[in-house]
């Protein structure tokens, strides 16, 4: 597939989240996610929300479902999701439940194969009962007691394995995340805030910036170029 320029709107309020979509959007990002902090903090609302402000986008709610996989799903596809996660390591009845309802509804559904203890062997379960994507996921407090824990320690071989498209995330800088797509994981995702040598790049402060910098991130995922540092 043509690589696609996803950002996670990692923020707990809609206002926060709709100011960094309009950059984004701006920009040139395909789709927008709906993070975890953001439906924790304001729920379906949020989703809503953005659906109401960009009506044409892609819309990712980033559930991270482990059990009623149905109503979540079912929930969100309602409040205007075209995408959900659920968790590879919930039980297989969710992973299908949440299938069942995306087929209801017409939605996608991403498998996060974060904690998995076989990586490989979860994605395939994934694939196996009908995730349209797979997400290889190192989790953030996983990598703040070990530094050096990147989706890099089971891309390549989650790649090799799976036939959906294949998502990378946490732990990567922008540079690294912009070249996903030559590593065989095309939905390239950048969190948001972004944070670049340490500075939190926020639209109250940093509008023409964080602008600049989404822009050339996508100008690179899209033309295959190496990217460079996006700072």
């Amino acid at each position: 597939m043509e690589p696609i320029v996803q950002i996670s709107l990692d923020v707990t309020t809609i206002r926060e989240a709709l100011e960094i979509a309009e950059i984004a959007v701006e920009a040139g990002v395909d789709w927008l996610e709906a993070g975890t902090p953001l439906l924790l903090g304001e729920g379906l609302h949020a989703v809503a929300a953005l659906r109401k402000a960009f009506p044409h986008h892609p819309i990712v709610a980033d559930l991270k479902t482990m059990d009623g996989g149905y109503l979540e799903a079912e929930m969100m596809a309602k409040a205007g999701a075209t995408h959900v996660v659920v968790m590879g390591v919930a039980h297989p009845a969710t992973i299908r439940a949440v299938v069942r309802a995306a087929k209801q509804y017409g939605i996608a559904v991403m498998g996060d194969i974060m904690a998995a203890p076989d990586p490989v062997a979860c994605a395939l379960m994934l694939e196996e009962n009908g995730a349209d994507y797979i997400i290889v996921h190192t989790g953030f407090d996983e990598r703040g007691e070990d530094p050096a824990r990147t989706p890099f320690d089971h891309l390549h071989r989650v790649v090799s394995a799976v036939r959906v498209p294949v998502q990378a995330v946490g732990g990567l800088s922008i540079a690294q995340a912009a070249e996903m797509p030559k590593h065989g994981a095309p939905l390239v995702v950048l969190g948001a805030p972004l944070v670049i040598d340490k500075k939190v790049f926020k639209p109250s402060t940093n509008r023409d910036e964080l602008f600049r910098i989404l822009r050339q991130v996508v100008a690179e995922v899209k033309s295959g170029r190496k990217a460079g540092e996006a700072g």
